[in-house]
């Protein structure tokens, strides 16, 4: 399982997606749905820069990662995010890692990330 996602101890969401896309679909699934993501708890097997974004753009407060990049750290630790995590790494083998850089606003990385996505 790659994204699950958990209000309390229920399970409300699960994707096994590629790359960021079970974050945009958890993105939609919010969307049409009356939880507040702050009350919701995030698992993923890799949290990068790109997934720091997007967890932080959809207001999630707690997130755990198999694998978590200090570059994804510090965005989440800047935003009040808190990141638990089994491994942390320099970085993710990702090009996402090197796109989104410390001088990008959060629009406008989420922007390059939906682009990239071809959700732009």
């Amino acid at each position: 399982m790659n994204l699950t996602v958990y209000r309390g101890e229920e399970t409300v969401f699960t994707d096994n997606g590629n790359w960021l896309h079970p974050l945009f679909a958890l993105e939609d699934f919010l969307k049409d749905r009356d939880i507040d993501p702050a009350s919701l708890r995030l698992k993923d097997k890799l949290i990068g820069r790109g997934a720091a974004v997007l967890i932080q753009r959809m207001g999630i407060s707690e997130c755990h990662g198999t694998i978590v990049s200090s570059r994804g750290l510090s965005y989440l630790e800047k935003h009040s995010i808190q990141c638990t995590y089994d491994e942390l790494v320099d970085r993710l083998e990702c090009q996402t890692e090197l796109v989104l850089t410390d001088e990008m606003s959060p629009e406008d990385a989420y922007s390059e990330l939906s682009r990239r996505a071809g959700r732009a």
